[in-house]
């Protein structure tokens, strides 16, 4: 596995695979290179590092850049905002996440309840009635005195 995008072949690109450097970085989000240096100090877009420590931005991580310069230039929302908007997304999608395996888990069972319960009346004996007690009956009675003589 090589980390963050969780493939095991190290040649395949993904949408989290760490290939650019800063410089490419910036020119594709339209940002100054020390701008990504301080978003990264800040932790609004925290790229891979390399064993040097170079920076290496993924294709995720400069749309994130693009965002983050939206949601400040056009938005007007501060940084310390846009990190809040970023951690709260983040959180967010990792509990859609958890719901997605909850509901599986819960189809899971439910679908074994189900099989269960089959097997269970599969197994009921054909030849016997069920015994119904009068006595508990939800039958109304209506007693009228006798008015004859």
């Amino acid at each position: 596995m090589d980390g963050r995008n969780g493939h095991s072949n190290p040649y395949e690109l993904t949408d989290e695979s760490p290939v650019y450097v800063i410089s490419v970085a910036a020119q594709l989000s339209g940002l100054h290179p020390q701008t990504l240096r301080q978003y990264d100090r800040l932790g609004l877009v925290s790229p891979d590092r390399t064993a040097g420590r170079g920076r290496r931005y993924s294709a995720r991580d400069i749309r994130l850049l693009r965002e983050v310069q939206r949601l400040s230039q056009v938005e007007g929302i501060n940084l310390a905002g846009i990190k809040r908007i970023i951690e709260l997304e983040k959180q967010v999608a990792a509990l859609q996440a958890t719901v997605a395996e909850l509901q599986q888990a819960v189809e899971g069972a439910a679908t074994a309840m189900r099989q269960r319960e089959a097997q269970v009346h599969a197994s009921y004996r054909r030849d016997l009635v069920p015994y119904q007690d009068v006595r508990h009956s939800a039958a109304i009675v209506v007693w009228r005195p006798d008015r004859r003589g």
